[in-house]
């Protein structure tokens, strides 16, 4: 591979292959990484609101908050805590500006669910009712919308549609429930538009009686007590669950989110494949060369006893060093990079600080990613070598 050609021109083509298929495989790991990096990040994102395991139903939008199922479940001696939440879509109005929000009704352990005390901002505390008030902790974006700050200090109206009855065109708001919430003085920011634009945090009383849920829940969300095994848990709430209910962790419950985010990567590495397979034609044109140059040689390998199948498979081999040594090259400066972009964040998200959540654009390697790029590098290289060898021996009369 390195020798000395009688055209110079051959080593220089066989360079310009393996740099070819290096450049490729560095934007191979580097991109699959990115995409790693941003997995992760939305994963750690949804930590301090999501909890570990979500019980919901399999049929319809509530079930029976004492569904003995239900009961058994939050029993289980690994469940440390466990709250009913009654989740819908309203109306809210505030001096005037309205939006639709998703109303959550919690219970009163849910800051001992989640984190949900570490993202709050404001004078006050998480409170979901005193006496005969509701409280509503509502979320950072939504507030800006409806012109809240974080000690708002007038009635937030909710208006949520009856679920029995017709509507009277006549009198259209007869049609509606109606009851109002007021600030605890703070805003959550989980750094995510679904919660942050559309999500109100309320007791779940409040919930039931303006969605007219009484006695119902839409979903059982639990916390595994510290050192139990997550999936060992959740397999054995779905045991019990049956096919009644559906048992979720904090992936499942975001699996819109994550599948989209693998489409995307999945087709990235499409597309880069792509781009790895013309680089690899430089291969071709680097054999093609070295075949003829060669001419003589293959005569006097003959003699000397070399079959056919062996003569070709000295320029097989050929071709496949040059896209294995453009893999290993590729891998390790795309590896060089990643750690560069972990440790420096060279390449920015924004032009200013703080623009976005991170400053620089999230790498995470995983090994799976890189024997993967490896795999697909060499499989590349060797199927664009093959057929060029094979139809270049025939013409100098070699048989494979």
């Amino acid at each position: 591979m390195f020798s000395k050609k009688s055209t110079n021109v051959i080593n220089l083509i066989s360079a310009i292959s393996v740099v070819g298929v290096a450049i490729a495989t560095i934007a191979l790991v580097v991109t699959l990484s990115v995409f790693n990096g941003f997995h992760d990040l939305v994963a750690t994102l949804f930590t301090t609101f999501d909890p570990q395991l979500q019980v919901v139903p399999t049929q319809g939008k509530t079930a029976p908050a004492d569904d003995p199922i239900l009961t058994e479940i939050r029993q289980l001696p690994e469940i440390d805590v466990a709250t009913e939440t009654v989740e819908d879509q309203a109306l809210a109005i505030y001096k005037g500006k309205q939006a639709m929000v998703m109303i959550k009704g919690v219970d009163d352990n849910f800051s001992e669910l989640t984190h949900i005390k570490e993202i709050l901002y404001g004078d006050g505390e998480f409170s979901l009712r005193a006496a005969n008030l509701q409280y509503g902790t509502v979320g950072i974006r939504l507030a800006q919308t409806l012109g809240m700050t974080a000690d708002w200090n007038d009635f937030l109206h909710i208006y949520a549609p009856k679920r029995e009855g017709q509507l009277d065109m006549m009198d259209p708001t007869d049609g509606f429930v109606e009851d109002s919430l007021i600030s605890p003085g703070v805003v959550f920011m989980v750094k995510q538009g679904r919660y942050d634009k559309n999500y109100i945090l309320t007791s779940v009383s409040f919930a039931r009686s303006i969605f007219d849920q009484q006695g119902m829940l839409s979903s059982l969300e639990m916390r595994v007590k510290p050192g139990s095994n997550l999936d060992a848990v959740k397999a054995k709430a779905q045991k019990i669950a049956g096919d009644k209910y559906k048992v979720k962790d904090r992936y499942e419950q975001q699996e819109d989110t994550f599948r989209i985010m693998k489409i995307e990567k999945f087709i990235a590495y499409i597309f880069l494949t792509f781009i790895l397979i013309v680089a690899c034609f430089n291969i071709i044109g680097s054999l093609s060369m070295l075949i003829i140059d060669k001419k003589d040689d293959v005569v006097t390998l003959r003699n000397l006893g070399a079959t056919d199948k062996q003569i070709t498979q000295i320029f097989l081999f050929e071709g496949r060093m040059i896209s294995a040594l453009g893999a290993i090259i590729g891998i390790l400066l795309g590896l060089l990079l990643c750690w560069l972009q972990q440790t420096y964040g060279l390449v920015h998200l924004g032009e200013s600080e703080g623009s976005f959540i991170i400053n620089a654009y999230p790498v995470s390697v995983h090994p799976q990613d890189i024997i993967l790029v490896f795999i697909t590098v060499l499989a590349a290289g060797w199927l664009a070598v093959w057929y060029p060898v094979r139809y270049f021996a025939r013409k100098l009369g070699v048989r494979s």
